[in-house]
This record gives C-alpha cells, structure tokens and sequence, in this order.
C-alpha cells in the first residue's frame, strides 16, 4: 500500500500506520485524513490484522488540523460538504472499526491530533506527549469530538479549563487523569505499543471484539443496562471454538490455538 500521507507496514498481525507530514509537523488535512480512512478500511478488512496502530513517529503526533486549507472554508462550504474534516473519512474509520486501534503518541497531539488520539480505544503515550485542544486561541471551537471525548475521559473541570484556554496537559498530568493508558520513554514507545498491539492480536478475535464492544458500552449505557449488555457476551462467548479451545488449552497447561471462529 502507498499512499502520499501516511506509511503503512502489517507484521505479526498489527498493522502499524504512521502519519507522514513531518514537514508541517503531521498537520490533517484532507488528504491525510482521507488516506487514513482508507488506510483503516482496508487493516479492518485484512484476515492477518488483528489490531492497528496509529502513531506520528517519535517527535510529534499531529499538532492539529492544517490551518492554510481551512482559513477561508465557509459554513456553507462546511455544511453542505457534511463537515468533510468532521464527520468522514478517519473519523469515520475510526469510530466503526471493530478492531482494537492504538494512539501511540510522542510530542504534540492538538487539535485535531488531540481528537484523533482520543478516538482510539487507548492512547500509549510517550514521556514528551503533550495533548490539548487549543481551537478557542484561533476563533473557533473543537469540531471533532474534542469538547465531548476530553470530558468523558479526564471530567468537566479540565476539560472546560482545557478547551476554554488552550492549556495543554502533559504526559504524566494525562495518566493521572485517565486520557491516557501508560507512559514509556520515548525510544521505547513504538515497541512497547507493538509488543501490546501484538498480544491482542494473538487473541481470539471475536472475543476482542466482544471485550472492545463490551467496555464502550460502559462509556454511554447505565451501570443495569452495561451489566446485561456484559452478561449477553459473556454467555454468547461459549459459542465460540476458541472460548472451548482457550479453556481447555488452560486446563492443560499450554498455549491455546486460537482459530478465530
């Protein structure tokens, strides 16, 4: 796969996608994120991907939407498009892939970089990462999900404080809010977030995806409503081959062979 934006490269069962502007510090625009979404779709759909990583390498991870393509857009420029930096394309991928997608983020991931991030199922986060949501500074606000995913992951009083003022949160204050998973030096990251991506492909992969389902609906439904959703997979996970080989393969002490069915 070529593509003028981003590298692709599938090995082990991950498919690692690395975002490649370097020269405007991995600034999206629409071709990126286009490229992204297809990207995506295409990992989604791959029989040997079993989890995705989406980093910018070990300086920065996108310092934000390209300003120079969106300063003179209209609204109804961006209505009638459907919000094409919003509503489509990566964002879209992202939000309707079933496999597990990885952030793994070193230096600035704002604005959009930021939203990005935070539409992964979780974000690896090198010692330099620094995440924000700086929009209000330049005369607008989050478009991407920024004010609504900031504030379920780390509460309404940073995130006010956060998308009112543009202050950016730095690695550590982000895992101790809860935006990210983990820290790692960052000449480990790309490792540690293969060795993490590796493991979960080795997994039974609808069972992945049973656990993925199962955890976002914590995020929306009640505690009743998350525990029945909970219960159902649980008990609808006994009709996989790999819950019958897993467990066996437990009681005799070895490696279970996972079919993927």
């Amino acid at each position: 796969m070529s593509y003028e934006t981003v590298l692709v490269e599938v090995k082990e069962g991950v498919g690692v996608i690395t975002l490649n502007r370097p020269k405007v510090m991995n600034a999206l625009n629409q071709t990126l994120t286009r490229e992204l979404g297809e990207v995506i779709d295409v990992l989604e759909n791959a029989e040997e991907v079993g989890c995705i990583i989406i980093t910018g390498g070990d300086k920065v991870f996108a310092a934000g939407a390209d300003i120079n393509e969106m300063k003179d857009l209209t609204f109804p420029q961006l209505y009638m498009a459907n919000f094409p930096y919003i509503q489509r394309d990566c964002w879209r991928a992202i939000d309707e892939a079933r496999k597990p997608i990885i952030a793994a983020v070193a230096g600035f991931a704002l604005g959009g970089g930021c939203e990005m991030v935070m539409a992964c199922d979780f974000i690896i986060a090198g010692e330099t990462a620094k995440f924000g949501q700086p929009e209000v500074t330049i005369g607008t606000i989050p478009g991407a999900g920024g004010t609504q995913r900031l504030t379920k992951a780390v509460g309404k009083a940073k995130a006010m404080e956060m998308c009112l003022s543009g202050r950016m949160m730095d690695a550590a204050e982000a895992e101790r809010s809860g935006l990210v998973s983990r820290i790692v030096p960052v000449e480990e990251l790309a490792e540690t977030a293969f060795k993490t991506a590796r493991k979960i492909a080795s997994n039974s992969r609808p069972v992945v995806y049973m656990v993925k389902e199962s955890v976002n609906m914590a995020v929306d439904a009640s505690l009743r409503d998350g525990l029945a959703f909970e219960r159902r997979n649980f008990a609808s996970s006994f009709a996989f081959e790999d819950c019958k080989e897993g467990m066996t393969a437990f009681a005799e002490k070895r490696k279970p062979d996972f079919k993927h069915r």
